[in-house]
């Protein structure tokens, strides 16, 4: 396909995922915009899934696989931006699928509203059952500052890079942390920061599959929480709040208290799950709430069940 041709470029690592990524890559092929490339990049797959990616890419010349040693996610990325040629970007996930019109309605949402980054609503499997996942009726048209506002409230859409369409140029300066497990958690926020304008309309186009095998269980099971995860949230809501503080100062305080607002989230599911290998992460949370309790307890953005929080677990200890 020539260059001019590719309005979306569509990048997806696939590691070690043979029964999955053939629905993925359907997915993909079944889209009602036709002019899209399709980067393949298989992670040091083990399985076949490398092997069924080139099987796909000698039948349709949209598709172009890049093989790479095994890797982060953030480096896979990173090696298929770098040969992407579209004007917009996409992700997704080698076990989950895309509605057929899923492009068209993120680029359709791009260009009408002029817009850098692009958000649609999805859906999530669960043990077999689909619910609603960041689902809303309702075409949001936002600043930057309101973007990035929406994303840390988690509840529209989430820091994720699936089910998002992104300008291009937004990767020329800013790309994916390589040593990192939670990639998205280090720059979904800073692409925001850097959009002139951002779009979301919450219907759902893209479906998320959850089993034993994702990089995030964690967000559905508790119980799945481990110090490493802990530790490396902690370590980048922290420089998240710096980088908003100097790049967007007017959500400044915004940014502190979504900082705060996770530490006693985590406080909370460390405690009732008694996550006894997470004792360390407890008690910095705890200093740190407890360091910072008044400024916390007294935010115009605190909702009522983190004040009882606040009062269960930091009060009761070191408030007396």
């Amino acid at each position: 396909m020539d260059q001019m041709d590719v309005k979306v470029s569509v990048i997806m690592l696939t590691h070690n995922r043979e029964e999955l990524v053939t629905h993925a890559i359907e997915s993909v092929l079944a889209q009602t915009m036709r002019e899209f490339e399709f980067i393949i990049v298989d992670n040091g797959s083990r399985d076949r899934s490398g092997m069924i990616a080139d099987q796909y890419a000698e039948k349709d010349d949209r598709i172009r696989v890049l093989h790479i040693r095994e890797s982060t996610i953030g480096a896979g990325r990173n090696a298929g931006l770098n040969i992407a040629r579209g004007e917009y970007i996409t992700f997704l996930d080698d076990d989950d699928s895309l509605d057929d019109d899923a492009l068209d309605f993120l680029y359709r949402l791009s260009t009408d509203e002029d817009a850098d980054i692009s958000i649609c609503g999805s859906t999530k499997k669960v043990n077999g059952v689909e619910i609603p996942n960041c689902v809303f009726n309702e075409k949001l048209v936002m600043t930057p500052e309101e973007g990035i506002v929406t994303l840390l409230k988690r509840k529209k859409y989430s820091a994720g890079m699936p089910a998002k369409l992104f300008k291009r140029n937004l990767f020329d300066e800013i790309r994916f942390a390589t040593n990192r497990r939670f990639e998205d958690i280090h720059t979904t926020y800073k692409y925001f920061a850097e959009a002139k304008k951002v779009v979301a309309y919450g219907i759902p186009k893209y479906r998320i599959l959850r089993h034993d095998g994702n990089n995030s269980g964690f967000t559905t099971n508790d119980k799945l929480l481990t110090p490493e995860q802990l530790d490396e949230y902690f370590e980048a809501f922290r420089e998240r709040t710096v980088y908003l503080t100097e790049k967007l100062p007017t959500i400044a305080d915004y940014a502190q208290y979504s900082e705060w607002s996770y530490m006693i989230s985590m406080c909370n599911k460390i405690e009732k799950n008694h996550l006894d290998n997470c004792r360390k992460q407890l008690e910095f949370v705890k200093k740190e709430l407890t360091e910072h309790y008044e400024e916390f307890y007294e935010s115009p953005y605190i909702e009522e069940f983190e004040r009882e929080f606040m009062r269960k677990y930091i009060v009761e200890k070191y408030k007396g």
